[in-house]
């Protein structure tokens, strides 16, 4: 039978995922195996279920984060405290591929259900373990919120100006990281039990310790130079000459110049929305050249922006 006949197959297909987890990192990696095929069976506690159907902003009674996070799974109602649910949940895990969870450390060990038990119901088995600060050490027993992991991780300390607090990134970024490195770490073992023979293992990730990963430069540059969050909020100088000769190497100062020289005059919406997206495209990108350029010339010959053929010739 041709593809023209049978829908392909997902390349997760045949996996099974027992998401055991809450809110945002343990979910969030089941969500991505779920994308990809993956069969992906949620276990909620009696009553509301997972928190995240009421989180934020709802739609006729419901999270749109939980419409989001929640498509292509299944869903069953187990109390994980209960002699009763945690024999359910033995017998899910018997012919499971992989369990992600996102309890604090120890709890399901304290249900029974920890690594230890589970890898005995099922050897192959891979777990996939987030929390704020690891299944070891001190900080173990800590609840792990995206918003301190992201702060002691680092991330937060180069969000934002150098004369001003931190701030936080407009997406759940410690959360989402973690979940990442956690469906990395799946298919690593997956890969590993397939092609070495292995037996199953656990993956033990850390919302905090992710930050880390994505701070190379800016850790190194600390290191060498004993500066961070020196230049501007991107860790880098960006520069902007104008036609008076005034240099101007301040993301704000040149935010405010853009602001105060835009044409007055009226655009047409491509062209006025082109302006904005170049200027968006300058900031976050630490004022790439080609950007910035484009945007001077452009303020220097506000008609372009009122023709629609200039506008063309500019976007190739």
């Amino acid at each position: 039978m041709t593809q023209t006949t049978q829908q392909k197959a997902a390349p997760l297909a045949g996996v099974k995922v027992i998401e055991l987890g809450t809110l945002i990192a343990g979910p969030y990696a089941a969500s991505l195996l779920a994308q990809f095929g993956a069969e992906v069976i949620k276990v909620e506690p009696p009553g509301d279920g997972d928190p995240l159907r009421k989180w934020r902003k709802l739609h006729q009674g419901t999270s749109l984060w939980w419409y989001s996070q929640s498509r292509n799974k299944k869903s069953v109602t187990v109390s994980l405290k209960s002699a009763r649910g945690q024999q359910i949940v033995r017998d899910l895990v018997r012919d499971a591929d992989i369990v992600i969870e996102n309890f604090r450390p120890g709890s399901l060990e304290s249900w029974g259900l920890g690594w230890d038990e589970l890898s005995k119901v099922n050897p192959k088995l891979i777990m996939v373990r987030v929390s704020g600060y690891g299944q070891t050490g001190p900080y173990r027993d800590k609840p792990g919120f995206a918003a301190i992991a992201e702060s002691m991780g680092g991330l937060r300390n180069l969000a934002g100006y150098p004369d001003r607090p931190p701030v936080r990134v407009g997406v759940s970024i410690g959360d989402t990281l973690a979940s990442l490195y956690g469906v990395i770490g799946a298919m690593l073992a997956m890969h590993h039990l397939k092609v070495n023979g292995a037996e199953g293992q656990y993956v033990a990730v850390a919302l905090h310790h992710h930050g880390c990963t994505y701070e190379r430069r800016p850790l190194s540059v600390f290191r060498d130079f004993d500066a961070m969050r020196a230049a501007n909020p991107l860790g880098q100088a960006p520069v902007l000459t104008l036609l008076s000769g005034a240099v101007l190497t301040d993301s704000r100062a040149i935010v405010e110049w853009l602001d105060a020289t835009r044409p007055a005059t009226s655009l047409t919406p491509q062209g006025d929305a082109l302006l904005a997206v170049l200027q968006v495209e300058a900031v976050s990108l630490a004022l790439a050249d080609k950007a910035v350029q484009l945007m001077g010339e452009l303020i220097r010959r506000p008609a372009d922006l009122r023709d629609p053929a200039a506008i063309a010739r500019l976007q190739t």
